[in-house]
């Protein structure tokens, strides 16, 4: 028995403590500890109960993914909980499990709203743009223009003009894009989903250039970098850009732009400023 096996148990035994039998149709009767049985956890994780013992006993060596889910599953885990027990069991963190999200909490958006002369959109895993502050819509797209379904980030990139008239040198923007969405949906769990299946078929079709990049098979990091915009009015704008992840949703990502000189700021400032009347 090591310190991992022991934690493990010890973090069983806790969530087992803490479900009450009533729920579960479970007959009360005389117990001599609170929550479940381990025979009725096992019975919940369709798992042996001389496996689920061991386990929480520290024997029988690690448990496998497909056992963990299992007892997430029965003793009723959060996703974070869950995440947890992998970390104890495991060593690392599951899987991500892919999760189709059409939107963001009030609070995501009011911390989008603080950034006020900063550019800043969360999307989601195939790269819906789902939040933007007053500074985005200013200065790279006013998202609340378009339907919803067309505030996506490639199809802006490779089905509208504005998109290649806007970003200065098109070609290696196209291509770190496709590289960073294959990242970021391999990251999220996404590139088997449904979702990314039709905007993959649908983009391959309306445009060549997508295609192409896309059957490069490139995966490009995008943490950081810089961005040359094009604006109607402001004329070029350089921004350097960070990606952030959205704590415990895998399948929202954050990105910030921030302007990368005094001249840049005050056009940014300027767009701002004009864009609220």
């Amino acid at each position: 028995m090591n310190d991992g096996t022991n934690r493990l148990g010890t973090y069983l035994r806790d969530r087992r403590a803490r479900l009450d039998p009533v729920t579960f149709g479970f007959d009360v009767g005389r117990r001599r500890t609170p929550g479940l049985r381990r025979e009725e956890v096992a019975s919940r994780a369709n798992i042996s109960p001389t496996w689920y013992t061991w386990l929480e006993q520290g024997r029988g060596g690690a448990p496998s993914a497909d056992v963990l889910d299992r007892i997430a599953k029965g003793l009723m885990l959060t996703e974070p909980e869950r995440e947890h027990l992998y970390m104890l069991g495991l060593g690392r963190p599951p899987e991500a499990r892919y999760q189709p999200v059409d939107e963001i909490t009030p609070r995501l958006q009011r911390v989008l709203d603080g950034m006020a002369f900063s550019p800043a959109i969360i999307k989601n895993a195939i790269w819906d743009v789902l939040g933007w502050n007053r500074a985005a819509a200013a200065l790279l797209t006013d998202y609340s223009q378009l339907p919803s379904d067309q505030r996506n980030i490639l199809r802006l990139m490779f089905t509208n003009g504005s998109g290649r008239n806007r970003n200065e040198d098109w070609e290696s923007v196209a291509r770190f894009v496709v590289g960073a969405f294959r990242a970021d949906m391999a990251r999220a769990g996404a590139q088997d989903s449904m979702d990314a299946a039709r905007l993959v078929e649908e983009l391959s079709r309306l445009s060549p250039e997508f295609k192409a990049l896309w059957q490069d098979n490139d995966v490009i990091a995008h943490s950081e970098g810089v961005k040359r915009i094009r604006h109607p009015s402001a004329g070029l704008v350089k921004l350097e850009f960070s990606s952030f992840a959205v704590e415990g949703r895998p399948e929202l990502g954050m990105i910030v732009y921030n302007p990368a000189t005094q001249t840049d700021a005050e056009k940014v400032r300027a767009l701002v400023y004009a864009s609220q009347g």
